[in-house]
């Protein structure tokens, strides 16, 4: 299952993209990251509220806790980097660049969570790095 969520989260990803970079047009990227995060806020606790899940609160830990204070910074931050990004350069540039954060992904889950790396892995990674440098240069 997990499988299609991600390519579900992909598929989102590229429309995140899009309406984005025409959200931002003549706007602040600051201004459309507040907008977009306020968003994002409604509709994550609407979720939670709709669902019943809001029970699952109080099993939360303090070192839970941290992680996802801790995550939710990196987050806002990443989109206020995306949305300056996104203020003078080309959507379709700006985006897989930023895909770049899979290879970090990749590199930081190898040597701090330990999970297994196989050359299909590295290989895909590689060519993530390729595509991206190609964009750049």
């Amino acid at each position: 299952m997990w499988k299609y969520y991600a390519l579900l989260s992909a598929i989102f990803a590229a429309l995140t993209a899009i309406l984005s970079k025409l959200g931002v047009k003549g706007v602040n990227g600051n201004i459309a990251t507040a907008i977009r995060t306020t968003v994002v806020l409604f509709l994550a606790w609407g979720i939670v509220l709709f669902t019943t899940e809001l029970k699952s609160f109080k099993e939360l830990s303090k070192q839970n806790l941290y992680f996802l204070i801790a995550s939710g910074l990196a987050t806002g931050l990443s989109w206020i980097f995306y949305f300056k990004a996104l203020e003078t350069g080309e959507v379709s540039k700006v985006a897989p660049i930023d895909k770049l954060s899979i290879v970090f992904v990749m590199i930081i889950s190898f040597i701090f969570l330990k999970e297994p790396m196989d050359l299909k892995t590295i290989l895909g990674g590689t060519l993530i790095f390729a595509g991206a440098l190609v964009l750049i240069l």
